[in-house]
This record gives structure tokens, sequence and C-alpha cells, in this order.
């Protein structure tokens, strides 16, 4: 074989590997980045008689049914501040009739209701309601302040459930 036709062979199979290199490079660059899946806002964690349940055990979401700016985030702040694990924050529906603070629930003995509802003072009701968010909904009025001191723990009378924050 001929040096002309050896030297041709060469650049040929090198132009298809170079080929092929780039065509590698190419899908392996375009190709979408592996990502994780988003966190849950909370996880149902099983509780027993005899349990204690504490902020940091409950997750809570927060809307506004009023037209002051912020007081859903504001209250959300204050929740994070004592403890309890963040779930969404927004606004109400319009014309949500909540004049102080609301608990949206269908189960009221909850003892996650319990200590949340402590956490808002006695002007506030717990509503049976379908929850909005996760965790234990809360709906704070035109009317609403701050939140109180409250219980530190609720002890757990009945086997339930709960939604708890995801743990770090």
């Amino acid at each position: 074989m001929n040096i002309h036709v050896k030297t041709v062979l060469t650049l040929a199979v090198l132009a298809v590997l170079v080929l092929v290199g780039v065509v590698w490079g190419w899908s392996s660059l375009s190709k979408p980045f592996p990502h994780k899946a988003a966190p849950k806002d909370c996880y149902t964690t099983q509780l027993q008689a005899g349990d204690r349940v504490s902020a940091p055990k409950v997750t809570v979401s927060v809307y506004n049914a009023s037209e002051r700016v912020g007081l859903a985030e504001q209250t959300m702040s204050a929740f994070e501040n004592q403890g309890f694990g963040p779930g969404n924050v927004g606004n109400a529906a319009k014309g949500t009739p909540v004049l102080y603070a609301q608990i949206w629930t269908q189960d009221r003995t909850n003892p996650a209701v319990r200590l949340v509802a402590s956490r808002l003072g006695p002007r506030a009701h717990i509503i049976d309601h379908a929850p909005k968010g996760p965790g234990v909904t809360v709906m704070v009025g035109p009317q609403f302040q701050k939140l109180v001191q409250g219980k530190q723990s609720i002890k757990v009378t009945q086997p339930t459930s709960i939604c708890s924050p995801p743990t770090a």
C-alpha cells in the first residue's frame, strides 16, 4: 500500500473519531442535568397515645383573609420563630369570612390543631372545613395582631397522625 493511501485512510479514521466525539459531547452537553425531587412541605407522622406534640413536629400553612398586605408572611414568620415548620403562605379567596383567625380542619381533636389553636389566642376558631395547604391551615383576618405564648406541647390521647416538617 502506498504512503498516500495510508495517509488518506488515517485521516479518514481520525475524522470519524472526531465526529463521534463531537456528537457524543454535544449530546452530553445538551442533556438536562439530573435533579432531585423537591422536598415535601411535610411528612405524615404516626403518633400513639401518650406521645407529646410540640412546635418542631408541626407544619403550619397561613393564608391572609384580610386587606392587610403581608399579614400571612408576618404570621408565618412568627410561627417559625416559635419553632413550627413552614408550609404554604398566600392569600385566602376573596370574600373568605374571617374576622380574627380560624383553623380549617376536618379533625378538631388533632393534637397539632389544638397546639396551633393555643398559639392563636382565645378569639381563634376551629372550623370544620377542608384544609387548604400542608399541615395545619390557619386563616388570619383583619383583626388578628400576633401570636400568643400558648401551650408548649399537647399530649396525644389516641392514635393519630400529624403533618411534620422534613428533618434536616
